[in-house]
């Protein structure tokens, strides 16, 4: 059985993805056994032609770049967005504020049909392994759809509204086992909305701590996060 050939693809953005898989060490030399790395510009580079999965960092900006994706998008069975910054363009596209800015970052599905996404800045190696897995197997990978309040309560945090600091969590995507609030931070969304969010729940607690529209919508455009989607 011939092996599937993959490769790994960036554009604008601080490859801390693609880091956090050459991170996986040990576990990443396993898979590697069933696959073949054609491009990873980290490490290597080669072709893209014929691949069967395509992971793509980044979000896309210019002319120049998004024929380039055009270009991994035709030779790819399957392109899979690697992170935010492909997701969702995330705390790129920041720079659509900024005085005199006209051509700001949008993320893959703006260009081509992206096929599978793995959420996080940066993602999780494991949900990236399991991915994978599932990509291997034939088997379209599915992303939990439940918000990060859930794995928070599982493993028994405290809410960071308890100390009056904002939170996304109610309407943001579990997955990456509520990394920051265990690390003593927040919430800032970087995995994005879950599948429809309860919205009206969470603006409640909003005006319970007196948080103001304008702050919100400056949380959700950290990582570019459109807030009708969670009204």
């Amino acid at each position: 059985m011939s092996k599937r050939r993959i490769g790994f693809f960036d554009f604008t953005g601080c490859e801390g993805c693609q880091l956090t898989v050459l991170n996986l060490e040990e576990q990443l030399l396993e898979l590697l056994e069933l696959v073949e790395v054609v491009e990873f510009r980290e490490v290597m580079s080669g072709t893209t032609d014929n691949l069967d999965i395509a992971f793509i960092e980044g979000s896309v900006r210019g002319e120049d770049e998004i024929e380039r994706l055009r270009r991994v998008r035709q030779h790819a069975k399957v392109v899979v967005a690697l992170g935010a910054c492909a997701d969702t363009a995330g705390i790129n596209a920041l720079a659509r504020y900024c005085e005199g800015e006209e051509e700001a970052p949008q993320p893959l599905h703006a260009f081509i049909k992206v096929d599978c996404r793995i959420p996080g800045c940066p993602i999780d190696g494991q949900e990236f392994l399991e991915v994978l897995q599932g990509l291997l197997l034939d088997r379209q990978p599915e992303l939990p759809v439940y918000s990060l309040c859930v794995e928070c309560k599982l493993a028994e945090l405290p809410c960071t509204f308890e100390d009056d600091r904002l939170c996304l969590g109610p309407v943001v995507r579990a997955g990456c086992q509520a990394v920051c609030i265990v690390a003593g931070d927040r919430c800032r969304g970087c995995r994005g909305l879950v599948d429809n969010p309860r919205a009206m729940p969470y603006n409640r607690v909003l005006e319970e701590h007196g948080v103001s529209a304008e702050q919100i919508l400056a949380e959700f455009r950290v990582f570019n996060i459109p807030r009708e989607e969670s009204s």
